[in-house]
């Protein structure tokens, strides 16, 4: 028995010696990789909109922001011609923020090695509700039917 425990001691300590020596693969950011830059909407008290949207103006689609937190996060953008956007330091980069009940804000912005937090607050679109009168649309049945007997049904 205490030959067992001397091997399985002595593995242990191999195993032990042979990880705290071993250097960890570093890995290099690939060239192809964008910078992650994050977005964070708000309203002017500082509470996050959840319904607002994110778009590069050569873009045709929207990015939806996270519903509880406000932020949009990416590192690339696809183009609608198929070309990638990769978001690289020194980049300046112009997106479009907008959401419904509040004006549009369009902010540019430099990016960096890293830490790139854009905090937009968005101004709440001033209407009033009041003074919008409801269209009356007409379908074609603006004069009276005829009073007439059974007849098919058109």
């Amino acid at each position: 028995m205490s030959g067992l425990r001397k091997t399985i001691a002595i593995f242990t300590s191999v195993v032990g010696l042979g990880l705290l020596t071993a250097s960890p693969a570093l890995a290099k950011k690939d060239k192809t990789e964008g910078v992650e830059v994050r977005i964070k909407v708000m309203t002017m008290e500082g509470e996050p909109i959840p319904t607002a949207v994110v778009r590069h103006p050569e873009e045709a689609d929207r990015r939806r922001v996270n519903s509880v937190t406000g932020e949009w996060t990416a590192s690339t953008l696809y183009l609608p011609d198929g070309s990638e956007l990769i978001f690289v330091p020194g980049m300046s980069v112009q997106l479009e923020i907008s959401a419904p009940g509040y004006m549009t804000k369009i902010i540019k912005y430099d990016i960096r090695k890293r830490k790139n937090l854009a905090e937009v607050q968005l101004d709440v679109l001033a209407m009033d509700v009041e003074d919008i009168e409801e269209p009356l649309i007409q379908f074609g049945r603006d004069r009276p039917r005829e009073q007439g007997g059974a007849g098919p049904a058109n």
